[in-house]
C-alpha cells in the first residue's frame, strides 16, 4: 500500500517522552530533547482496522539503539507489523506485575511481517546506526495503548545495546530471551485483530 506521507503531519515522540525507559541513564540526563520517531496514525481505516506508519531514524540513545517507548494494548488486542524499509527488532513480553512470564524477539527485514500476540507488551528497535526504519502496522481502530508498566519499570525487560542484550534488573523475574522468525506474508483475514 503506497501512501504519500509528505502531506501528512506525524505525531512526534521526543527524547523527553522516553528518557525514563532508556538503558543509558547517564546519557539521558544531559542529552537534548531530540526527535526520536514519527507516527502517522490512521492513514487508512477499513472494517474497524487501522493502518499506521512509523519511522525510526538511525541513531544511538547513548549505548542503546533507537527504539519506541513500549506499550501494551488495553484489552486483548493483537497487532501486525511489516517492515517497509530497513530492519527492525520487535521485543515482546508477557508480564504480570513486574514478573515476566515470556519474552522473545523477532528480527525482521523489509517485507517481513510480525504478529504481536494479545496480552504482550512490545517495543520496536531500529538496530542500525546507518539506516532508518520505516514500518507499517494494522490494529483495531479503537485500541488504546498503556505505557505504564514500561514507565514504572524503566523500559522493557531487555535493552538492545552496542554490547548486545542487557537484562533490565528492575523486573523481579525475567526468563532467558528467545528468538522467533517473522512471517513472510500478511494473513488474508485481519478480523482476529478486533477481538
Amino acid at each position: 500500500m503506497e501512501i504519500d506521507l509528505e502531506s501528512k503531519t506525524p505525531d512526534i515522540r521526543r527524547l523527553d517522552d522516553v528518557r525514563n525507559v532508556l538503558f543509558d541513564k547517564d546519557w539521558a540526563k544531559t542529552a537534548p530533547d531530540l526527535e526520536l520517531y514519527y507516527m502517522y496514525r490512521g492513514l487508512k481505516e477499513e472494517n474497524e482496522i487501522r493502518y499506521d506508519i512509523t519511522i525510526l531514524p538511525a541513531m544511538m540513545l547513548g549505548k542503546e539503539f533507537n527504539k519506541t517507548k513500549g506499550h501494551e494494548h488495553i484489552g486483548k488486542y493483537g497487532e501486525i507489523y511489516t517492515v517497509l524499509e530497513g530492519e527492525a527488532i520487535y521485543l515482546m513480553q508477557s508480564a504480570a506485575d513486574n514478573k515476566i512470564s515470556d519474552v522473545y524477539a523477532v528480527m525482521a527485514k523489509k517485507g517481513d511481517f510480525v504478529i504481536i500476540p494479545p496480552g504482550y507488551g512490545h517495543v520496536t528497535i531500529n538496530p542500525s546506526e546507518k539506516e532508518g526504519l520505516k514500518m507499517a502496522n494494522w490494529m483495531a481502530a479503537n485500541v488504546k495503548s498503556d505505557y505504564s508498566l514500561f514507565e514504572k519499570m524503566q523500559g522493557a525487560c531487555y535493552y538492545y545495546t552496542k554490547s548486545g542484550w542487557i537484562k533490565n534488573e528492575n523486573y523481579k523475574e525475567t526468563p532467558k530471551l528467545r528468538f522467533e522468525q517473522p512471517s513472510k506474508s500478511l494473513p488474508e483475514n485481519l478480523d482476529f485483530l478486533k477481538n
